[in-house]
């Protein structure tokens, strides 16, 4: 926590190396910062100093001294990123992260025990000085303008990013009514924290992991092939009841990344958006596929995907329903767990995987839930053993 010394010290603290080059105000337009990060040769505004600036909307640029060591992630995609990146061990987690059987995968294990940061009702400052990071990598309109805490205003935002750390990121995952600037995709927003990290390499070779992934999906796929349609559902919706909350594939953010990036469309309007659709409605739709958004959240005892789980909270309850068992994805055992939108580069090729083998399981291989996200090895879109070398630094 800050001011627990005497007062003195011999030279600038981390935290006063770390440095805001602008306000946090909502919208506010980046002159010249989409031309500093992401250069391709890893000084992107670096002085003679040795100081550099990592910029992003809304939060402008920060001009730092030293790389940060201690970080801490909100939610997903920003503590995905920095964990690709390699810096698992600065990780001071509090917030909403995917599950961690994706990271075991590729040899990072991750944290278990998260603090819930709107535990007690609305956003736990004291939390924020406890943990005591160099950096926070959210979208500082993401804390007053979600309206999750009615009590905190923008002036509780400031007060944390001045006392505790700067704030870096944007809301990526969805537009929200706050978000009237920039929404970056996925790689954008992870090419401008390697330009906090100082890890262009690292990024880089992300990136042709994620080329390579959608250049063999791409070689499978004709461009005039036909693509299925989806009926997702999200996970909050109540099967038992009948209540259905409906969900379109093309919103914009990474949410929906792996179906805007396949050519998915939904069975479902704008209009069955608006409230829940009951057992009738689903059926007069009777999408042939039904996926669940968020479903691979579901986990046992040891932390591992739970197939037994996912079928006794969705399959279960529609095969059960006098009108559900006779919908056609129900007939067909095409009802589906779908990614979680907690996803960063690293689950983000995990979930790519999980859609293709969901929707062409006669070109990649059917998806077995008993082993997910295990697949044979002649049939896997991506290699586990290099995005473990690439986080461990192995470029």
């Amino acid at each position: 926590m800050n001011g627990d010394g005497d007062g003195t010290t011999d030279g600038p603290t981390r935290r006063e190396t770390l440095k805001y080059g602008g306000a946090l105000a909502a919208g506010t337009a980046l002159a010249g910062c989409s031309e500093l990060a992401g250069q391709d040769d890893g000084t992107a505004g670096t002085d003679s100093q040795g100081s550099y600036e990592a910029c992003i909307e809304p939060v402008d640029c920060l001009s730092l001294e030293e790389v940060p060591e201690t970080w801490m992630a909100l939610t997903g995609p920003w503590a995905d990123m920095a964990v690709a990146l390699g810096q698992r061990d600065g990780f001071r987690p509090a917030g909403w992260y995917p599950e961690s059987y994706f990271y075991d995968r590729v040899g990072v294990s991750m944290p278990t025990d998260v603090p819930n940061p709107l535990a007690g009702g609305g956003w736990d400052k004291e939390l924020f000085y406890e943990l005591d990071p160099d950096i926070i990598l959210c979208d500082p309109n993401y804390l007053h303008g979600t309206g999750f805490d009615d009590s905190w205003d923008e002036s509780d935002t400031e007060e944390i990013g001045e006392t505790v750390a700067p704030f870096f990121g944007n809301n990526i995952v969805r537009r929200r009514e706050f978000h009237d600037y920039e929404l970056y995709s996925l790689y954008e927003a992870f090419d401008r924290l390697a330009d906090v990290f100082d890890e262009r390499e690292r990024y880089e070779a992300f990136a042709d992991v994620h080329d390579d992934l959608w250049a063999e999906i791409d070689s499978e796929l004709s461009a005039d092939r036909d693509r299925p349609e989806i009926g997702l559902i999200n996970f909050g919706s109540d099967l038992e009841s009948g209540d259905f909350a409906a969900m379109t594939t093309d919103s914009e953010g990474l949410e929906m990344k792996q179906y805007r990036d396949l050519g998915i469309d939904s069975a479902f309007s704008e209009e069955h958006t608006d409230g829940m659709l009951d057992y009738e409605a689903l059926a007069d739709i009777d999408p042939e596929i039904i996926v669940v958004h968020g479903g691979v959240r579901l986990t046992d005892e040891t932390g591992e995907f739970s197939a037994s789980a996912f079928h006794d909270q969705f399959v279960a309850p529609l095969s059960d329903h006098p009108v559900g068992r006779q919908l056609t994805a129900v007939q067909n055992d095409a009802v589906y767990p779908g990614p979680y939108f907690q996803q960063g580069p690293i689950v983000s090729l995990f979930q790519t995987e999980l859609v293709a083998r969901l929707l062409y399981p006669e070109t990649f291989g059917a998806f077995d839930p008993e082993r997910f996200p295990d697949v044979p090895e002649d049939e896997q879109l991506f290699d586990r053993q290099r995005v473990a070398e690439i986080i461990d630094g192995e470029i």
